[in-house]
């Protein structure tokens, strides 16, 4: 007997949400019988395990994590690699950072690993490994080792987001609703077009509009969206505005939640929107339809040259009309910057706290970040960010005005730890002659 168990943390819940959605029926039936565990945390993982080894030949454990968890995890694994189950144990992973660098991923003592979007691979690993008892399979998406050889046939292809379910109804893994995948904006910071392409994906109006209204008949009044930027739901090329669409979207969500007293938040957490996309209509879309008292705004830096750069494709007057239009229509404005950008000067960063000190004196918030290198951007290899005299002096002077918020102080340590770590990666890779799974 088999049992699988999806480390189901809190930082990675939305992405198994949607791997569960895609095999629930394959594998509902261990489900109901008590064969399926969702540990929500590590002590509940070893707890299972405890208590449940003995009751299995083959126990299937699937982690999906960020770069930024990268410690945890190693530590998680030297601990199930050191249990005297070990020989029952399958380590299976995917998401982010095993996406970009799966060959070093397995390294880490993984069995198997998933590369790109997993929702076709994981069903037919499951459908092979469960039914028909074949432990290696030939699935492309999946890297594993076998005697001393690695199998890889390359990266899962692009799914079609109506083809599958954006959570699981039957096994109880319910979140918000993924609407678009994709995006068509490379900025170099961000993993998001190198995982998932740029092309823009949407889930249909019928199907967001099925999968909200089981939400609501489960009791959930609160419907959310992931996308990488709403408003360009619809869009054909993900940059130019479908409002039409958008405004059918929001206006259909509304008929339907109003008798449940549902609300819609619509361009807030977890999702945001660009800021040459917050325009009157959108925002009195966002008015019309929706519950949400804020936007989030992607702004990234108030230079020019930096935003260039970066490849952001907008400009700082895009910025400062958003956030105008936003607090104009008594919404709150929550802006989105990155500290200690590569290749950012002192006159960029002089121009940055300009620009974000103006916006906090007409009443926008600050979120701020602090940079972190990530694997597949063209980042990767640059220096962690750095919170300067300059910045720390903002931050001071706005913190207790209640303008600005962040988790930069921890993203300080995290970007120092991501750049030794790829540091001794790329010593690591220099004079190897494979080229199978380089960036």
């Amino acid at each position: 007997m088999k049992a699988l168990v999806f480390c189901y943390w809190k930082e990675n819940r939305y992405s198994f949400n949607a791997l569960l959605g895609a095999v629930e029926e394959l594998i509902l039936e261990l489900y109901l019988h008590g064969n399926i565990f969702f540990p929500k945390n590590e002590k509940e993982l070893f707890q299972i395990l405890k208590e449940k080894a003995s009751s299995y030949e083959k126990i299937l454990i699937f982690i999906s994590f960020f770069t930024t968890q990268l410690w945890d995890i190693k530590r998680l694994l030297t601990k199930l690699t050191s249990l005297e189950e070990r020989e029952k144990l399958l380590l299976i992973t995917g998401g982010p950072h095993a996406s970009a660098l799966p060959k070093e991923t397995l390294n880490l003592g993984f069995d198997y690993v998933f590369v790109g979007e997993a929702e076709e691979s994981l069903k037919a690993f499951l459908e092979s490994y469960l039914w028909r008892d074949e432990p290696y399979p030939s699935i492309k998406g999946i890297l594993y080792q076998k005697e001393e050889t690695h199998f890889y046939l390359g990266k899962a292809l692009p799914i079609s987001l109506d083809s599958h379910h954006p959570f699981s109804l039957k096994l109880n893994k319910v979140g918000p609703i993924e609407i678009t995948r994709g995006c068509p904006f490379l900025c170099k910071y961000c993993q998001t077009p190198r995982l998932f392409g740029t092309k823009v994906r949407h889930r249909s109006i019928e199907k967001i509009l099925h999968y909200a209204e089981a939400l609501l008949r489960r009791g959930i009044r609160d419907l959310r969206f992931i996308t990488p930027n709403a408003f360009a739901y619809g869009s054909l090329d993900g940059k130019a505005l479908n409002l039409e669409a958008l405004q059918t979207l929001l206006q259909e969500l509304q008929r339907l939640a109003k008798p449940y007293g549902g609300r819609i938040f619509f361009g807030s957490f977890p999702s945001e929107v660009r800021p040459e996309h917050v325009t009157e209509e959108t925002i009195q879309l966002v008015k019309s339809f929706c519950a949400n008292d804020n936007l989030v705004i992607g702004a990234q830096t108030g230079s020019e040259r930096m935003l260039e750069y970066l490849m952001r494709r907008h400009t700082v007057e895009d910025v400062r009309k958003a956030v105008e239009l936003t607090l104009k229509a008594g919404l709150k404005a929550k802006v989105d910057f990155i500290f200690g950008l590569p290749g950012e000067t002192l006159d960029d960063l002089k121009a940055t706290l300009s620009f974000m000190e103006e916006l906090a004196t007409k009443g926008a918030i600050i979120h701020a970040h602090t940079f972190m290198p990530l694997p597949q951007t063209p980042f990767m290899f640059k220096s962690a960010g750095k919170i300067t005299s300059e910045i720390f002096q903002f931050i001071r002077k706005y913190l207790s005005q209640g303008k600005i918020f962040g988790y930069w102080e921890r993203q300080v340590e995290l970007a120092r730890k991501i750049e030794n770590e790829f540091s001794q990666l790329r010593l690591a890779k220099k004079g190897t002659k494979g080229k199978l799974l380089e960036n």
